[in-house]
C-alpha cells in the first residue's frame, strides 16, 4: 500500500496551554480513533476506521503520513521492531510502515460475521486487551478479549452492543471497560493471571455516550464523549474532574505522550454529523493536541510474539 505524505501543524509542548485543545492536522476522519504514542520513534499513530487509513504525526516537525489499509483498521500497538498490531474489522494484523503492507495474525470471532473488532489496550504486563461490537450498532453481541503472554486468545465477557475503552489502572489490578450504547463505563478486577472478576459500574455519561478511554499516572481515567464535544476525567473513586471542552462533536479518544507524557492527544469523528453541525464546528474530524499538568500511562509493547 502506497503512502501519502503532507505537513500538519507542529506541536511545541513549551506552547501547549493546559486543558486547551488546538487542532494540529485538520484530516476531515470519518471515524478517528486508536490513537497511541510511539515513545522510541517520537510520533502519534491512529486511525480513519471509516475512511480505512493509517494516520502517523510528527508533533515536532508537524509531518503527516497515511497508509490505505485493505479493511477498516480499528487500533493499533507499537510493537517493538518499528511495526504495528493493528486490529481490523476481521481480527489481528501486523502492519509494515516501510513498505506499507498488512498480514493477518489472528482472526476474531469468524462465526460472527455481523460483528468487528473496535478499540484495543495493553496493560503494563504487556496482555492486550480488545472488544469487538456489534456493526449495526443495535444487537449486544460485542465481547471483551485478552491476549498474554501465551499468545492465547480469551474470552472474558459478553454483551456489549458498542464495546469500548479498555484501559487499565497503574498498578494493573483494575481494568475499565465501556458500552458505549448503555452510556456506562465498567470496572473490573485483574487477578495476575489476566483473569477477570467484579463487573461493576464505575460511572454513567449524559449528554454523549462514552468512547475511548485512557489512564494517568495518577489513575484519573479519561474518556472520549461521543456527541458531547468534551473529554470527561473521572477519579479513581468515580468523582468527576471538570470536563475539557472540544471543538468537535464526537470525541473519540485520548493518548498521552510527548516528551514528558504531559502531551494529551485527541482524535475526533465527522459520522453522523448534519451539515450544519459540522459548519458549526469545522474542525470536526481533524487531531487535536493539548497539554495537562499530570502525566500519562504511555503503552508499552505486547508481551506475545507476533510472526511474520
Amino acid at each position: 500500500m502506497t503512502a501519502n505524505t503532507e505537513m500538519a501543524v507542529p506541536f511545541d509542548p513549551r506552547d501547549g496551554a493546559t486543558d486547551v485543545p488546538v487542532c494540529v492536522w485538520d484530516l476531515r476522519a470519518e471515524l478517528g480513533e486508536g490513537p497511541v504514542w510511539s515513545g522510541g520513534a517520537k510520533v502519534l499513530w491512529f486511525v480513519d476506521i471509516l475512511g480505512r487509513r493509517v494516520h502517523r504525526y510528527d508533533p515536532a516537525s508537524g509531518a503527516a503520513r497515511s497508509w490505505a489499509a485493505p479493511s477498516r483498521p480499528c487500533f493499533l500497538v507499537p510493537l517493538q521492531d518499528g511495526r504495528l498490531l493493528c486490529g481490523m474489522e476481521d481480527g489481528l494484523h501486523r502492519f509494515d510502515p516501510a513498505s506499507g503492507t498488512f498480514g493477518s495474525v489472528l482472526a476474531v470471532e469468524r462465526d460472527l460475521p455481523g460483528n468487528r473488532l473496535n478499540d484495543g489496550h495493553v496493560d503494563p504486563a504487556g496482555r492486550l486487551w480488545f472488544g469487538t461490537m456489534d456493526d449495526s450498532e443495535e444487537n449486544p453481541t460485542g465481547s471483551l478479549y485478552s491476549i498474554g503472554p501465551g499468545h492465547e486468545l480469551t474470552r472474558h465477557h459478553g454483551g456489549y452492543t458498542v464495546s469500548n475503552g479498555p484501559a487499565v489502572s497503574p498498578d494493573g489490578r483494575i481494568l475499565y471497560h465501556c458500552d458505549s450504547a448503555l452510556g456506562t463505563i465498567f470496572v473490573f478486577d485483574v487477578a495476575v493471571d489476566g483473569a477477570l472478576s467484579g463487573r461493576r459500574v464505575f460511572a454513567k455519561v449524559e449528554d454523549g455516550a462514552p468512547d475511548g478511554l485512557a489512564m494517568d499516572s495518577a489513575g484519573t481515567l479519561w474518556s472520549g464523549v461521543w456527541g458531547g464535544g468534551r473529554i470527561e476525567r473521572f477519579r479513581p473513586d468515580g468523582s468527576r474532574l471538570a470536563p475539557i471542552a472540544v471543538p468537535a462533536r464526537n470525541v473519540t479518544k485520548v493518548a498521552f505522550g510527548g516528551p514528558d507524557g504531559r502531551t494529551v492527544f485527541v482524535t475526533t469523528a465527522r459520522k453522523g454529523l448534519s451539515q450544519e453541525a459540522l459548519a458549526a464546528e469545522p474542525r470536526t474530524g481533524g487531531l487535536f493536541c493539548l497539554r495537562t499538568e499530570t502525566p500519562g500511562l504511555v503503552q508499552g509493547h505486547v508481551s506475545f510474539p507476533v510472526a511474520g
